[in-house]
This record gives structure tokens, sequence and C-alpha cells, in this order.
């Protein structure tokens, strides 16, 4: 594999702005809580949240989404742009409002998030084959967006010979996950995981067996299990391994997945190395929970550097 210091990771997925409602618990049904922990209104979607960790950790990212005919759209347009985001092929919908994500995170840090896709309903291939046109080195897809987009995009990407990288949620057990392959990493989380498969991954017997299933439902070089505060599994068909959690004091686990998946396209990408590239995306999640918000909990690539150097980690990140 040709590595690359500075990868182009094109994120085809949902922009969206989350409402991010902070409460001790959640509510019973008919119970009216009230809360003093604050809410806030942010740009978020698991496409703009990966798109700005790939810029945030040193990859030149490009981002294809669609936006509504709203406010909204110039506000987050603004903020992509500061934030280092080729926004070239983000597009508004005339007829359609800016998603909107419903996020309501718990003291813990455990979140339940309902989104209202709007305009993201109206990315079509024909906006994700014009963003083709970047010449990127890999290719981010997530589930937020059309299953009819997810796939013709895996098709034109596989037909150009760039590399497919999915991250698997949300999950859906209807989705026809062969229709994507073959694809260099699938990465779902515990849930997504059990969605898919039935089983749950709660060892490394029981991950190994849902990995195993899952190279019955999509063809994949890596499968890559995001087990939250238990760790990173992954398997290439023949080995596997589990990558040790990090200890930390969890605060919202609202965009981890997302900037797990980010860390592991880029490093993967500069490397060549998929342990490497775990241990980095198992970092990059870590610090992402103790932090709120979705785009302000995103770690720069020295965050991860001065983490695994506090903790004397074997592996460097220079």
């Amino acid at each position: 594999m040709l590595t690359k210091k500075r990868p182009v990771i094109l994120t085809v997925s949902s922009a969206n702005i989350d409402l991010t409602a902070n409460m001790p618990y959640i509510p019973s049904a008919g119970q009216t809580l009230k809360s003093n922990y604050g809410y806030s209104i942010t740009p978020g979607g698991k496409g703009a949240n990966a798109a700005f960790a790939v810029s945030r950790l040193g990859g030149e990212s490009v981002f294809c989404a669609k936006l509504g005919n709203d406010d909204y759209a110039d506000k987050l347009m603004e903020m992509y742009r500061k934030a280092g985001i080729n926004a070239d092929y983000i597009t508004e919908d005339p007829e359609e409002r800016t998603g909107l994500a419903l996020v309501m995170v718990e003291r813990d840090g455990v979140n339940r998030i309902v989104t209202y896709p709007g305009a993201n309903r109206r990315l079509s291939y024909d906006d994700t084959a014009y963003a083709m046109e970047c010449c990127p080195d890999a290719l981010i897809l997530q589930m937020e967006i059309e299953e009819d987009t997810i796939i013709d995009t895996a098709g034109y990407a596989r037909r150009t010979d760039v590399p497919i990288i999915v991250d698997a949620g949300p999950a859906s057990k209807d989705f026809p996950l062969n229709s994507l392959g073959p694809v260099e990493i699938f990465s779902p989380n515990e849930e997504e995981t059990y969605i898919y498969t039935g089983i749950r991954p709660t060892g490394k017997d029981s991950c190994l067996k849902a990995c195993m299933a899952l190279s019955k439902l999509i063809k994949a070089k890596y499968y890559i299990l995001k087990l939250g505060e238990r760790g990173v599994f992954f398997y290439d068909g023949l080995y596997h391994d589990i990558i040790t959690p990090h200890k930390v004091k969890a605060v919202d686990t609202t965009s981890a997945g997302d900037a797990f998946t980010a860390a592991l396209a880029v490093e993967y990408l500069r490397s060549g190395d998929i342990k490497r590239a775990c241990e980095y995306a198992n970092i990059a999640g870590a610090i992402t929970v103790t932090r709120t918000g979705s785009f302000n909990s995103v770690p720069c690539h020295d965050d991860i550097r001065e983490f695994a150097e506090q903790r004397d980690l074997k592996i460097k990140f220079d």
C-alpha cells in the first residue's frame, strides 16, 4: 500500500445541526425533568464530525454533503471552511431544511440520539460522483444518507480503485451490506455489530464470531469493532487481536465513533499499518469522550502524541 504523509480523504455522509441537551438521566414517559446541565446548538452529523476530525488529525479533508435552504446552511459552510475542510462539494437543496440531531447526554456520558435527516435525504449519486473528482486516497462512507446513494458511491469507488472505509452506523438489519464490498475497512460499534449479526461482541471469542459472521455479509480486508470502554477488536481473516482501552473519565460519547473512524483512516493511509492505525484511533476515541460537544471534542494529532507520551505507551506518534 502506497502511504502518504497528508492523505486526501473524501467523506460522503450527513451534515446536521446538533441540539445537545445535557441531563442527569433520561426522563421516563410522562415525566418532566428540570435540568441545570445546560444545552448547546453546534455543527454535527456523522459525516461532518468525521470530515472535521480528518482535518484536525492532519489529513486533507474533502466533504460531500447536502444542506437545506435555511440560515443554518450558511453558518455551517463558514464553520467547515474555517475548520480546514474542502467544502466545494457541499450543495444546498432549495426545498429541504438542514438535518437536525437531538442529542440527549446523561451525566455518565452515555448518549441517545434522534436524527431528522432533512436535506441529507437529497444527497444523490450525481453529487457524490462529482465529488470523487477530487481523486481521494480513500473514501469514508457512513449510513446516515440514502441507501442507493451509499451503494452507488461505493460502486464508483471500487471501479476507480479508491479504498472504501465504512463506518457502519447507524445500522439497519435490512441494509444489503454485500452491495458495498469489497471494502478496505468495515467498522461497526457494539450495538451495530449486534444488529448486523445477532452476536453481542462481549469478549474475544464473541468478537471473533461476530467478525466471521460479518465476513459472510460483506467482504472487507479488515473488520474493526469499536468496543467503547473495552477497546478495539480487529480481524483480517486470519489474525485477530484486541487493542487495550485507555481509562478516562467519559463526559460525552457523542462523536467518539466518528473521530475514531477518521483517525483510523488518516493513520492507516499514513503508515500502512492497520494495528498502528487502531492504536491511534483508540486514543482519539478516548480523548473525544472526555470532552463535550461534537466538533469541540475532536483531538488534533498533537493531543494524541501527548496522550501516548504521558501514558508511556510503547507506540510513538511523531
